[in-house]
Order: structure tokens, then sequence, then C-alpha cells
């Protein structure tokens, strides 16, 4: 699908405000609101818009903590990356999971209550999975989310 520079505009507002109405949304745009709705629509059925999310504050629920957890597997021939994979997925205080090329072999996104909940995540959840070898925790200092290349 090629996108027009309305498409573009449609998505950087979306990406601004997911939750506004197509009615307000058209009126940022100079569009009347079935306009915008056939826009959004045609964006989904398209696959470019993938869905909406719910930002929660973390902080707030309570956990003050995020890691960034590099971890190399020690054994790989003996574990299946999906079998990791899916071990990881049961630990609820993981955000995301990612397979990276580089010193380690997954990076994840850990939150925590506090340094001591993530010592006993890390202790008790992750290092007794199956194949685990090296880690390396990075505690999330500050946070900047900066616009993609829409």
């Amino acid at each position: 699908m090629k996108l027009d520079e309305i498409d573009r505009a449609v998505l950087r507002a979306l990406c601004a405000n997911a939750d506004q109405s197509t009615s307000r949304l058209g009126e940022k745009l100079g569009l009347s609101q079935p306009a915008t709705w056939r826009r959004v629509r045609r964006l989904q059925d398209a696959g470019i818009i993938a869905g909406r999310r719910l930002q929660l504050d973390q902080e707030k629920l309570g956990f003050g903590v995020t890691v960034f957890l590099g971890v190399k597997l020690a054994t790989k021939g003996r574990v299946s990356l999906e079998d990791f994979e899916r071990a990881l997925t049961a630990i609820p205080e993981i955000q995301t999971v990612d397979h990276v090329l580089g010193l380690y072999d997954y990076r994840l996104r850990i939150v925590a209550r506090d340094l001591a909940d993530f010592e006993r995540i890390l202790r008790r959840r992750i290092m007794t999975l199956p194949g685990v070898g090296d880690v390396e925790a990075n505690v999330l200092l500050s946070e900047e989310r900066l616009p993609g290349p829409i």
C-alpha cells in the first residue's frame, strides 16, 4: 500500500493520541468524519495500524524499577529457543523479549517494585531457567520517547 501525506498525518496524529475520535481527528486534518474513518479503516485493513495500546504509569502502579537484562544462553543446542521464549512469557514482570544479535542472545525489559524485587525475579525465576548462561543488567534511569520516522 502506498501512503500519501494525509495517511502519514493520520498516523502521526494517532501516534500522539490513539484514543481520539475520527470526528476530532478529521477536524485536525481538515477532513470530514467519514473520509477520516475510511482512511483509518484502510490503514487497519492493510495492517499498517496493527492495534491500539493502553499505556499505564508503571510507577503509580508500584513498579519503580525498570531493568534491561541481556541474557546469553549457555547451551544453545540443548534448549530450543522456542522453549526458552515460552518459559520467559510465564514471568509476568517481563514486559518484552527481544531475540538479538550481539554479545547476548536476548534482551529483556523487566519491571520490578524495587531492586530487591528485581533480585528476587532474577535469582528465582530467570536464573533457574534451563540454558541461561551469562546475564547483564542495566537499570533504566530515565526514558525519552521520540517520535518514529513516519
